[in-house]
């Protein structure tokens, strides 16, 4: 028999646990919809801040031996156009909307533009980018630096929204523990853990010069899977809600490792570059064959398993 790979998302039926990560794919509405075509179960469009934000210079990516960094720098055209952007959600993936501030009251401005036009958008939920490695006055100094920060946020922005509240951490910065704990007490619904790590550089050595036009970035991929997966299997015995489990997971195998760290979802972003756009439909099928040679019935039955 083959197994139910089917979840559930704050009520949403998936037909994978497969999200796709904020920053990847996700800066128009079409490339949301292409990306669930291709395989996605859930999609998370590219973070939102107050005002239109252009961003570093390029080059913004690099690859690595390891992984890749990149240093987007919040790019976005800001709430009022984003939101026109991704209204009209009609497809059945759940669509997550990413919103980033510089404080509590920059949050909670954001949550209450997507709470008035929630409508129109169709999201499932609001996740909030409290952690980013190469974007100062954002990210880390805005919400995870400090734990109770993450909480005061999510307690201003589950004030002015009905929706699902997400809260995005990094593995960059110690007390992601009481970082998830404290947004689980004042009313988030799941935790992304995480974002990307750093930050790292890469140096061109023939021009002696950091390559990335920000001269440092966020590192992704291969190389920071195992600190994910310690990430996830700490709060996991920390909290009760959910947890979307990223960083790293670039075939079927990795999704099942997260899951089974305590994730009840994956969130896959930078495999889209190392196996093409198709990546989650290959990362679903490796999943289904693994599962099946196991007997396991059901995805969910994983979920957590490395803790029994």
């Amino acid at each position: 028999m083959n197994p139910d790979i089917s979840t559930v998302l704050f009520g949403k039926r998936m037909k994978n646990p497969l999200v796709l990560a904020s920053g990847i794919l996700g800066v128009t509405k079409a490339e949301l919809e292409a990306v669930a075509l291709n395989g996605a179960g859930a999609v998370t469009a590219k973070s939102l801040s107050i005002e239109p934000r252009k961003g570093h210079e390029t080059p913004i990516i690099v690859e690595t031996s390891c992984g890749m960094l990149n240093a987007v720098g919040y790019s976005n055209p800001g709430i009022e156009d984003g939101l026109k952007e991704f209204s009209g959600w009609d497809r059945s993936e759940p669509l997550i909307i990413s919103i980033t501030g510089k404080d509590e009251k920059e949050f909670a401005l954001l949550a209450t533009r997507i709470e008035e036009a929630k409508a129109d958008l169709n999201c499932t939920a609001i996740e909030l980018a409290l952690s980013c490695p190469h974007t100062p006055g954002y990210g880390l100094m805005a919400g995870q630096a400090d734990p109770k920060m993450a909480g005061r946020i999510t307690e201003a922005v589950c004030k002015k929204t009905s929706l699902p509240v997400i809260v995005k951490l990094s593995p960059s910065v110690p007390g992601e523990v009481e970082a998830a704990k404290l947004a689980e007490k004042e009313g988030a619904a799941a935790i992304n853990m995480g974002n990307s790590l750093g930050p790292g550089m890469k140096i061109d050595i023939n021009r002696a010069k950091p390559i990335l036009s920000f001269k440092m970035g966020g590192m992704s991929g291969p190389a920071i899977k195992p600190i994910a997966i310690r990430c996830v299997y700490d709060i996991y015995e920390a909290v009760k809600i959910p947890i979307i489990g990223t960083g790293g997971v670039n075939d079927g195998y990795d999704a099942i490792e997260m899951m089974m760290a305590g994730a009840s979802y994956a969130g896959v972003g930078t495999a889209i570059y190392f196996r093409g756009p198709d990546a989650f439909k290959k990362i679903e099928s490796e999943m289904r064959v693994w599962l099946k040679e196991r007997e396991y019935k059901n995805v969910s039955e994983i979920i957590g398993e490395a803790h029994k």
